[in-house]
C-alpha cells in the first residue's frame, strides 16, 4: 500500500528478459537516490505507479520483476533505458497519510491530450475510455505515474489534472508532453463501492 507522495525519483539503467522467469516478463535495473538494505529484498515498490518486486540490490541501483500482465496494463511496455522514473516505498503503521491510499495496481494508461500553463501550474487533459470514465468523479482522487492527484474536471471522453509547481519539482510529471502515456489507478475506494452496487 502507499500514498502517492513522491519523493523520489529513479533512472532505467538496464531492461532484460530472463529466461529464469515467466515468458514476456521482464527484469529492469533503476539507478537511484533511495536507500534500500537486504532485508527489503521482496518488497513492494511503487515505480511510476506499479507496484513491483524488488528482487535484488546492487552498489548504486536495483532490479525488479515484471510480470506480463503489469507490462501490459501498464507503461513499462514502453519503457526504455535512460527512462526517469517515480519512486515509492509502501507505507508503514505510523506514517502520515497525505496523498490517498494507492496500491500501485495500474487499472489503464491514458493519453496526454494537451498541457496548459496557468500560474506555474500544469492543467493536464488525459484521454479515458467509456468503460472507465465511472471511476472518474470530480475532485475525486486518481493515481497518475503513482502520483497522488485530485481530477479538476470531467469531460465527455477526457478529464482534467492540475498539478502544483511543488509535485512538478518532485516529480516525473515535468517530463510529460502531449501524447505520452500515463499510468492510471483509479481511487480504490470508488472502485469498491461501484462493485458493490452491481
Amino acid at each position: 500500500m502507499f500514498n502517492g507522495i513522491v519523493y523520489n525519483q529513479g533512472l532505467i539503467k538496464s531492461i532484460k528478459r530472463n529466461p529464469k522467469y515467466v515468458k514476456g516478463s521482464l527484469v529492469i535495473e533503476i539507478s537511484s537516490n533511495i536507500a534500500f538494505k537486504k532485508s527489503d529484498i521482496g518488497e513492494s515498490v511503487c515505480c511510476d505507479g506499479v507496484c513491483l518486486t524488488l528482487i535484488r540490490i546492487k552498489q548504486d541501483s536495483f532490479l525488479f520483476y515484471l510480470s506480463r500482465e503489469t507490462i501490459n496494463r501498464s507503461n513499462f511496455k514502453n519503457a526504455k533505458v535512460g527512462k526517469i522514473v517515480n519512486i515509492e516505498k509502501s507505507i508503514h503503521h505510523g506514517k502520515k497519510i497525505s496523498g490517498h491510499y494507492t496500491q500501485g495496481h495500474v487499472d489503464t494508461t491514458s493519453i496526454v491530450n494537451k498541457i496548459k500553463i496557468i500560474d506555474k501550474s500544469w492543467i493536464v487533459n488525459l484521454s479515458i475510455i467509456k468503460k472507465h470514465k465511472k471511476f472518474v468523479v470530480e475532485k475525486g482522487s486518481i493515481s497518475i505515474n503513482g502520483v497522488s492527484l485530485t481530477i479538476s474536471k470531467v469531460k465527455s471522453n477526457s478529464f482534467e489534472i492540475t498539478i502544483i509547481p511543488h509535485t512538478l519539482k518532485l516529480t516525473n510529471l515535468i517530463n510529460l508532453k502531449k501524447g505520452d502515456l500515463v499510468n492510471v489507478e483509479f481511487d480504490i475506494f470508488n472502485k469498491y463501492i461501484i462493485n458493490l452496487k452491481k
